[in-house]
């Protein structure tokens, strides 16, 4: 049984454009209320409104279609994603609720039972409780959650706070989108097929609790995570919100080994060329290749965090997040809200 093969698009890649959804948003009213301290003006990965002087809460929401095969994986990338919106406010998790929607004429329950316990074990390890979802009849198997966590109000991780100077820093490495597309094409097999997986594995199950709780102790104030828009999606919310320019130099972006083989192979995602049509306008590509056009672009599952580090704190930030990369520069707003050399 292959999950993927349930899946018209596999994991963020699922996701609605950037674009569609910026017009999509456009008509409603913005809201208005002191307790909010981040709403969806700044296209932040989640909300979080103030309870007391000490404590305000985190929400957000994330689910997609089968981008593994496996159940159990499914639903601990599935939660892995969800989670990590928490962690890039700077939050800790504290509850969580599933979100199903199944072919019960056309898969077994046992596979359901087997993606909510990958979800109960991602959750678990995280600190969060599953106490409860939603489940809908579909004929496209998805999953995710609902979740909720919890910030200090004064040390909120955001899109609008980074400044001229601080060094672009990004966690996990970029490529798991084109990866998985051909993995799910079958234009890797075999040998190159088993390690491209566990590869891409690895990344997406790795928490960024260990990225975030490093920033939010070294004083970063503005992050994001990097998943369905991809790196320059969330890199141009960044450079939109703090009303900077994002300079990144693209032979420093980490890449999965695959990925490259997986793009020369013909490994293409509709989420990436929805996602370069709405950064086109903002970016400068300069002399960037069309593997680096698509990494930047490639939507991302459960990716590493962008963070913008003050230069002071660069070396200890890198040395406290196994894998980290410095692979840019924040500067004082351009022509170009990215600009790639």
């Amino acid at each position: 049984m292959r999950l993927t093969e349930y899946a018209r698009c596999a994991g963020c890649a699922s996701k609605m454009g950037p674009g569609d959804l910026a017009r999509a948003l456009a008509p409603l009213p913005a809201i208005e209320d002191p307790r909010l301290l981040v709403g969806r003006e700044t296209f932040d990965d989640a909300a979080v409104i103030r309870i007391t002087d000490d404590i305000a809460l985190v929400q957000t929401v994330d689910f997609f279609a089968p981008i593994v095969d496996d159940p159990y994986t499914f639903g601990r990338v599935a939660a892995a994603n969800a989670l990590s919106d928490v962690f890039a406010m700077g939050g800790e998790p504290l509850t969580a609720l599933n979100i199903v929607a199944f072919p019960a004429d056309r898969l077994p329950i046992s596979v359901l039972s087997d993606i909510l316990r990958g979800g109960h074990d991602t959750a678990h390890e995280a600190g969060a409780l599953i106490v409860g979802g939603h489940s809908v009849i579909d004929e496209e198997l998805k999953y995710g959650l609902a979740v909720t966590g919890r910030v200090h109000p004064g040390r909120i991780l955001t899109n609008a706070a980074a400044r001229p100077g601080d060094r672009l820093v990004l966690t996990k490495p970029l490529g798991n989108g084109l990866v998985a597309t051909a993995l799910k094409q079958g234009k890797l097999m075999g040998e190159a097929a088993a390690r491209a997986s566990e590869e891409m594995l690895r990344y997406m199950l790795r928490p960024n609790r260990e990225a975030s709780q490093a920033a939010v102790a070294l004083g970063v104030r503005c992050a994001t995570d990097v998943t369905g828009f991809g790196l320059a999606g969330h890199g141009s919310h960044i450079a939109r919100a703090s009303g900077v320019t994002l300079r990144v130099a693209v032979d420093s972006i980490p890449v999965l080994a695959n990925a490259r083989l997986a793009f020369s192979r013909g490994a293409k995602t509709a989420g990436g060329a929805r996602n370069q049509a709405f950064v086109d306008s903002m970016m400068s590509w300069g002399r960037t290749s069309e593997f680096g056009r698509a990494l930047v672009t490639d939507p991302q599952t459960s990716g590493g965090l962008l963070v913008a580090v003050p230069p002071a704190v660069v070396r200890e930030y890198l040395s406290r997040v196994e894998g980290a990369a410095e692979i840019g520069v924040i500067e004082p707003a351009g022509a170009h809200g990215l600009v790639l050399e």
